[in-house]
């Protein structure tokens, strides 16, 4: 599992520091099976910078061009007695470690009953050793590898995809949140996390702003210049949870790239995107992963559960008590590649409205306010609401994040403003 690899890395990396250690991920990650994936993490432990993520994706085109019909490579006898090669297990560390960033105790003891999903991916070891070791009485569904999904419900679009934060492939766990105190999920290689009390299944910026708020008013050990890190499309409940807690809040552009040093050096407390991928400070202050760890995200679920007496969902119920509702979505319109140039090119100055959803502009910007980097694309705050507007990678399509802390009714406006500001951009010599 990808937090399971960046936890190895550092740990190998903290008693060696002359023969450093990267790693390699193959995953389809929440993506349907047939789905390649090739991630690699550098010696910090974290998500590796585009300039050497594009280097890889060069270099693996040239090879592909070339066509390359066998590759000769030693067997596995000959390269593990190479002397280059040795097993490492990478869970137990893992698992032992737990208690240093969840109170593994905590959960214990409340004996609560908790389901767990592993979505047929590398998270399910992990659990069968945190009840070898820790006890907690995890019950594990689909406890198996099944290299066909075949017990997957089908996505949205009728494809397998092992989506923790999608209510379609997680059907199958949602339909037994009543036989549960808690259930959680991971996608195939456990970076994400997936949130089901009996409730239902929770938004993944929902559970990001309960996260934060919890961890920062229970780890006592936290220095108080600690961090908040969120991606700029993660919702603004953040923003005023941080203010409520005096922590400054991070933002930087669409990437969990973007976390790697400040979990590194200890200067995140907790860093986390909307689309379910987040980590955080061992409860010394220490680091813990430099990746998106899902695994601890879904004990941290426990863990509130287990020392408060009320889960997940309740606690943002509370909080929409005191900071308002939020009103969020993610709307997909098609581009040209040409548009999606001009899109991801756009300067605050191209913007020539002053009002957004009818409240006047405050904000209009395509740098990070975080770290400074350009976020490939514009975006525009208001007191009530926000939208951003991103060209995506993959796709011939644009993107549109919007919140309101108004209505639903708000954020239609937002968001037909939104397309009213970007055609007159596009249209614009």
């Amino acid at each position: 599992p990808t937090p399971l690899v960046s936890f190895a890395i550092l740990a190998h990396n903290e008693k060696d520091d002359i023969h450093t250690s990267d790693g390699v991920v193959i995953t389809p990650s929440h993506n349907p099976p047939s789905d390649g994936g090739f991630k690699y993490n550098p010696p910090n432990g974290g998500p590796a910078d585009t300039h050497v993520t594009d280097w890889i994706e060069r270099r693996a085109n040239e090879i592909l061009e070339k066509g390359v019909e066998k590759l000769e490579l030693p067997s596995s006898e000959a390269a593990m007695a190479s002397g280059f090669i040795e097993a490492y297990d990478f869970i137990t560390p893992y698992v032992e470690a737990l208690p240093s960033i969840v109170d593994i105790e905590a959960i214990r003891r409340a004996g609560l009953k908790i389901g767990v999903d592993p979505l047929g991916g590398a998270a399910l070891g992990v659990y069968e050793k945190i009840n070898e070791i820790h006890r907690l009485g995890l019950e594990i569904l689909h406890p198996y590898v099944d290299p066909t999904f075949s017990f997957m419900t089908l996505d949205h679009d009728g494809k397998i995809r092992m989506d923790c934060s999608s209510p379609y492939a997680m059907a199958s766990l949602i339909d037994l949140k009543k036989e549960y105190d808690l259930a959680f999920a991971n996608d195939a290689d456990a970076d994400r996390h997936g949130i089901v009390t009996k409730s239902g299944l929770m938004k993944p910026n929902h559970y990001l702003s309960v996260a934060i708020k919890y961890l920062f008013k229970n780890r006592p050990l936290w220095g108080g210049d600690l961090k908040i890190g969120k991606t700029l499309v993660s919702s603004a409940m953040i923003d005023r949870i941080g203010e409520a807690l005096g922590r400054k809040v991070y933002e930087v552009p669409v990437g969990f790239k973007w976390f790697a040093l400040g979990l590194f050096n200890a200067e995140l407390g907790f860093a986390g995107e909307e689309s379910a991928g987040a980590s955080f400070l061992r409860m010394d202050g220490s680091t813990w992963t430099t990746d998106k760890d899902g695994i601890i995200l879904n004990l941290l679920a426990a863990e509130i559960l287990a020392k408060t007496g009320e889960d997940p969902a309740q606690h943002y119920s509370k909080l929409e008590e005191k900071f308002g509702t939020s009103y969020y979505q993610r709307v997909d319109a098609p581009a040209t590649p040409e548009e999606k140039a001009r899109i991801k090119a756009l300067k605050p100055e191209d913007i020539e409205t002053d009002t957004l959803g009818g409240d006047p502009i405050e904000s209009i910007f395509t740098r990070a306010p975080g770290n400074g980097q350009e976020i490939g694309g514009v975006k525009i705050t208001t007191a009530n609401g926000w939208v951003a507007i991103r060209p995506s990678g993959t796709e011939d399509i644009y993107k549109i994040y919007a919140e309101s802390f108004v209505s639903w009714e708000h954020l239609q406006k937002l968001l037909d403003d939104a397309v009213k500001i970007i055609t007159e951009a596009l249209s614009a010599e």
